[in-house]
């Protein structure tokens, strides 16, 4: 059986359950130009007020003391 083969069975397999095929273009993390993007933005969220607002409103409402344990 061709691979080919194999992939339009699985694919009919998924269909059949309910379920349908989604592919997604997501940025290459491996490239320097998305290092460099998530440099710049985390350079501009370091000077803005509002961002550290944001971290101390995470930073106290993630460490109560009373939550039940998991």
């Amino acid at each position: 059986m061709k691979a080919s083969e194999r992939v339009r069975g699985y694919r009919t397999r998924q269909r059949a359950a309910g379920l349908r095929l989604v592919q997604l273009w997501v940025p290459d993390t491996r490239s320097r130009r998305f290092a460099a993007e998530c440099r710049r933005q985390s350079l501009l969220l370091k000077q803005d007020p509002a961002e550290a607002e944001a971290l101390e409103f995470i930073a106290r409402t993630g460490a109560w003391e009373d939550r039940a344990p998991r």
